[in-house]
């Protein structure tokens, strides 16, 4: 098989060019694509624990510790952890996230135009279907 004919090369070059968009656009606000998405989680989805967040973002416990110590140190974030059990974490935004909020959103939502933008109009929300089926993200 061709590489250019291989999904596994098409969807990780694809998905390089989509990040580096996406890492370039989020840079304004000191912010990667990986924290975007726990911002996500906290603003509109109400997800405030760790393991909630691992979850819908589908990475590992370990991996969002480091995320979310990095946010911390950023302030975006305070990870609040129960005096009676301290694996209880709950994660609470910060005033200068809540400030970032529609900012980022439209920066994001601008990202997401670009990227389409080589696709016809009737053939966007088809690739974004078929990459939600590829992921196994349910359509919401």
């Amino acid at each position: 098989m061709k590489l250019n004919q291989c999904i596994n090369y098409l969807l990780t070059t694809a998905q390089h060019t989509v990040f580096q968009t996406m890492s370039t656009n989020l840079s304004q606000f000191d912010l990667t694509p990986v924290q975007y998405g726990v911002l996500y989680c906290l603003w509109e989805m109400d997800k405030t624990n760790p393991k909630e967040i691992a979850e819908e973002l589908r990475l590992e416990n370990s991996t969002i510790s480091g995320i979310l110590e990095r946010m911390e140190k950023k302030e975006l974030i305070v990870r609040n952890i129960s005096p009676e059990d301290r694996r209880f974490i709950q994660i609470e935004l910060t005033e200068k996230a809540k400030a970032l909020r529609d900012d980022v959103l439209q920066t994001v939502e601008n990202v997401n135009q670009e990227v389409l933008s080589v696709f016809p109009k009737e053939e966007q929300e088809q690739f974004k279907t078929y990459l939600r089926v590829l992921a196994g993200v349910p359509e919401v």
